[in-house]
């Protein structure tokens, strides 16, 4: 257990009750001109200035902003057309609609259906934060969402800087071994509550005073519910070994993604669970034509209850 586990849950917020030491904000650092989708948050009092961009991406831009004395960061997400991201279909499978208006139209991809889908993209962060926080994961506490801009903690160095990413770090051996550990950690904490990052690598983890945390989450998956899960995490997985592995060579060579997904298909996951890093394959190989006779079967009972409920209306 890492003495810094117990830090990440203190949030930033001067009237939250654990007392944490606020982010002061520099009297002497002059606000930048207010960029466009932040002005609505100062006239209504969410935030009082933009002090600086942090960085801009192919989902959104992300900006220091100070709310009363603190520092904060607020991320404003790009509309569809700006965006560069791909695929992200592949990322949405498996995700819940609110109500059956909104599901017919985005399927039909009707004005309001693309809207709906959009925002649904914007929420998908904001949700995620608040879940992975409360199972524990080490994500920047969230303040709110506000007219499409989220608003949460500003992650900082040992020296209160913005923290850099882990691909622009230097580790030592042991190092790399406790930050690999540590994140491992948080993706089985993730898969446990049924979450896949779908986009974890050097990119997307701070380097924080007290350790790593994992940014950027719209693309979330659903484990259950998407079929590209298991590859999703297994790249997840993959690239923090490599990335760390440049550091402690012995990672490149573990298996604890297919590991991971081995215990969470068979309802074994714990968020506790100790994992070796082992896995041996199953070679068995799966019998196809049983495998494509359920199917056949499956679909021609759907067929079956199709026209019954034709029949049934008919009849009416």
């Amino acid at each position: 257990m890492f003495a810094w586990h117990a830090q990440f849950a203190r949030a930033i917020n001067p009237h939250h009750p654990s007392g944490a030491v606020q982010q002061s904000v520099p009297r002497a650092m002059e606000p930048m001109k207010t960029p466009q989708g932040l002005q609505a948050l100062i006239d209504d009092g969410i935030i009082d200035a933009v002090i600086r961009p942090l960085k801009s991406g192919k989902e959104a831009s992300v900006y220091v902003v100070r709310s009363g004395d603190s520092v904060r960061c607020a991320k404003v997400y790009k509309d569809m057309a700006q965006r560069s991201f791909q695929a992200r279909v592949q990322y949405q499978e498996g995700r819940k609609v609110r109500g059956s208006r909104e599901a017919r139209a985005i399927g039909k991809a009707t004005r309001f259906g693309r809207k709906q889908q959009e925002n649904d993209w914007k929420n998908t962060e904001v949700d995620a934060l608040y879940q992975l926080a409360a199972a524990g994961v080490r994500v920047p506490q969230p303040y709110g969402f506000f007219n499409g801009v989220l608003v949460m903690e500003l992650v900082t160095d040992a020296e209160g800087r913005s923290a850099p990413r882990l691909g622009e770090v230097d580790l030592q051996p042991q190092q790399a071994r406790d930050f690999h550990r540590f994140l491992l950690q948080q993706v089985v904490r993730m898969l446990c509550i049924g979450l896949i990052h779908g986009d974890l690598s050097e990119y997307n983890v701070l380097v924080a005073a007290e350790g790593p945390v994992i940014i950027d989450l719209p693309q979330v998956v659903s484990a259950a519910g998407n079929n590209a899960a298991r590859a999703m995490l297994l790249r997840d997985v993959g690239n923090l070994a490599n990335t760390l592995g440049q550091f402690a060579p012995e990672l490149l060579n573990t298996y604890y993604g297919e590991e991971m997904w081995a215990l969470f298909e068979q309802g074994a996951l714990r968020p506790d669970s100790e994992l070796s890093g082992v896995f041996a394959a199953d070679t068995h190989a799966a019998d196809v034509d049983d495998v494509m006779a359920a199917i056949n079967d499956a679909r021609q009972e759907a067929i079956i209850r199709q026209q019954g409920r034709e029949a049934a209306n008919s009849d009416d």
